[in-house]
């Protein structure tokens, strides 16, 4: 009994270094799709997303063509292993109802790659408020780098059922609402005046009219007034950026930088006030006495 399963010195050899090759061609294919996809990415701003997933695929079959090989090399296990093929069916049956939920994922990565409703590098926002750029899809979740440089592991099949927002689809440019309140003593018109100068003076911005908004006279910087509050008059900047990344610098920088010239020109930012009216408790009427 006991020789049937007697491993052959030069096959056992032979199956090591199949498992050894194995594991140095999946390292090398890995290396070099990594190389390919930064220089193709960074030289002629290709989409990376279908590389990533392709080395990730790739590397998977790899593995799985060169342990089946190093098992089936072995003389004393090649009788299981025909068995195992014999019975293949019934032990994919089995399988499948075992490994439903990775089978969705690879299924849904495939579809992610397909359909692209985000790519490698894309920004994204989800419902529940998490928010960050994909770093990479694999064949069972996506990886989302967050702007605390946290991972964010989101399973294929769980990513393909949510609503994102992604700054990056299509076009790329961003219209930053600016918001700020004033008091109801305040200058509106210097108010806008000052967010207006204040936004043309950033850096960042780009204009965003069309040429007919342009030949219109339609302002750079369109300031509103959005809504009268119990304390505060709202008003709302337009202000275009090249990106969610830049709208966001943009956004922190201006709102410095307007806060600092309102103080200088007289410019309140109002806060709740409060009435607070205190009562003296009344006097209390002397009882009238008994027969009286």
């Amino acid at each position: 009994m006991l020789d049937q399963f007697t491993v052959n010195v030069e096959a056992l050899a032979i199956s090591t270094g199949i498992v050894a090759g194995t594991i140095l061609v999946a390292f090398i294919v890995n290396r070099l799709f990594r190389r390919f996809i930064r220089r193709n990415s960074l030289l002629i701003r290709n989409d990376p997303t279908n590389y990533v997933f392709l080395r990730h695929a790739l590397t998977g079959i790899i593995y799985v063509v060169g342990f089946s090989w190093a098992v089936y090399s072995l003389p004393s296990l090649r009788a299981v292993a025909n068995s195992l093929l014999a019975g293949a069916g019934i032990l994919a049956v089995a399988v499948g109802f075992a490994s439903q939920h990775a089978l969705s994922n690879i299924i849904s990565g495939i579809f992610i790659v397909i359909f692209k409703p985000f790519g490698v590098n894309d920004r994204l926002r989800f419902q529940n408020g998490l928010q960050g750029v994909v770093e990479d899809i694999t064949l069972r979740h996506v990886v989302i780098r967050d702007f605390e440089n946290r991972r964010i592991l989101i399973p294929n099949s769980v990513i393909s059922e949510e609503v994102i927002i992604n700054a990056d689809f299509g076009d790329d440019t961003i219209c930053k609402f600016l918001e700020i309140d004033i008091s109801y003593d305040s200058d509106i018109d210097r108010a806008r005046a000052i967010m207006q100068e204040e936004a043309l003076r950033h850096p960042l911005k780009i204009d965003g009219r069309t040429p007919e908004q342009i030949e219109a006279g339609r302002p750079e910087i369109p300031v509103r007034v959005i809504a009268l509050g119990e304390y505060y008059v709202r008003l709302r900047a337009y202000i275009w950026a090249r990106n969610n990344a830049e709208a966001f610098e943009l956004g922190c920088d201006l709102m410095e930088s307007i806060k600092k010239r309102f103080d200088r020109e007289g410019i309140e930012i109002p806060f709740p006030y409060r009435t607070i009216v205190q009562k003296e408790p009344k006097p209390q009427k002397e009882q009238v006495k008994e027969g009286e």
